[in-house]
């Protein structure tokens, strides 16, 4: 049967309901799959053949505006590509299941996420947002529940940051990390620094510094900073890497294990080699550092556990319940890299 909407013309529900003989509400309880137990089959196939037929689109932003929230959650990210969003991505959408439609935004040119982002999203009227490493000193108040990731201070009350935060207990993996170069000689390390706006790698250095210095190890000052891409990390690396063998450096620590590739990568350049004249270690502990060469001694932050952790943290808040725990525990994994 032709359609009777005019080429250009939004395609309504009233439309699909007078199409197929019913009423707007049975329509709705079909396109939404409510229907089971409550629409006969038959005037079931008759909305869908509707549906079909007119080409009928449902308008989410404005369903959730009757109904006051939406049926989407969405997940704001600075960089989809890499992967540990990737793990994060998983947690969320093993969490949410059925019963919430994730929608997966990318920050522009894999900034930090800021308070316009929520904004943008928060029109949407979804269930919720959740917002992966924002950027520091942004409020991410909104209408709808927010829940931050990885951004420490996040539930701090009175920082102005706004929402409830999931985080990585970070103090005793860094503990075990500097003990661990302590143990291994180590009196001098460098640290690459990741140029992100996002609390967390700040937080990465502070307790790295603080575990040096209880430890008796100094961390140089010649400084290294990168985006969070091999190629950046390898560049960084290329222009300090001298000044660190002058200033005595035998260790490098990167707040990132993408940063750490690339230090792995200018040493077997330069062909330094790796433990025996420098030790490199990350964060992050993503799958392809066990097959680095050699292997990355990182810590372990799980972002499927993180992802997990928001999503039930969000489900609490729209149901009322009691919250799940907002810290999660890293852990060291020793590799050839640092001669475990």
């Amino acid at each position: 049967m032709p359609s009777s909407a005019a080429p250009g013309r939004r395609v309504t529900a009233a439309m699909v309901a007078e199409r197929a003989g019913t009423s707007i509400a049975t329509v709705s309880l079909v396109v939404n799959g409510k229907d089971r137990g409550r629409v006969s089959a038959p005037i079931a196939t008759r909305v869908r053949d509707a549906v079909d037929e007119l080409g009928y689109v449902v308008d989410h932003a404005a369903s959730a505006l009757a109904r006051g929230s939406g049926d989407l959650v969405v997940l704001i990210a600075p960089d989809l590509s890499n992967p540990f969003f990737a793990e994060v991505i998983r947690g969320v959408r093993d969490t949410v299941g059925d019963r919430f439609q994730l929608v997966l935004s990318v920050t522009e040119r894999g900034a930090q996420p800021v308070a316009a982002d929520v904004r943008r999203f928060e029109r949407l009227r979804p269930a919720g947002i959740l917002v992966d490493a924002p950027a520091a000193g942004e409020s991410m108040t909104a209408s709808v529940p927010v829940v931050l990731l990885d951004a420490p201070g996040g539930d701090a009350p009175g920082d102005g940051a706004g929402g409830e935060a999931v985080n990585y207990d970070l103090s005793p993996a860094v503990h075990d990390l500097v003990r661990h170069l302590h143990d291994r000689g180590h009196r001098r390390v460098g640290y690459l620094d990741g140029t992100s706006r996002a609390t967390t790698f700040g937080v990465r250095r502070e307790r790295f510094e603080a575990e040096c210095t209880a430890a008796g190890i100094t961390v140089s000052e010649v400084s290294a900073r990168a985006d969070l891409t091999i190629d950046a990390a390898a560049s960084a690396t290329e222009h300090v890497i001298e000044a660190w063998q002058e200033d005595g450096v035998t260790a490098v620590v990167a707040a990132a294990d993408t940063l750490a590739y690339g230090v792995l990568r200018v040493a077997g350049q330069l062909g330094i080699a790796v433990p025996g004249e420098l030790a490199v270690a990350g964060f992050d502990d993503l799958p392809s550092s066990s097959v680095t060469a050699p292997a990355l001694t990182s810590v372990a932050l799980p972002g499927a556990d993180l992802g997990r952790a928001a999503a039930l943290r969000l489900l609490a808040m729209l149901d009322g319940t009691a919250p799940e725990t907002a810290s999660l525990p890293a852990r060291l994994v020793r590799r050839a890299s640092t001669g475990a």
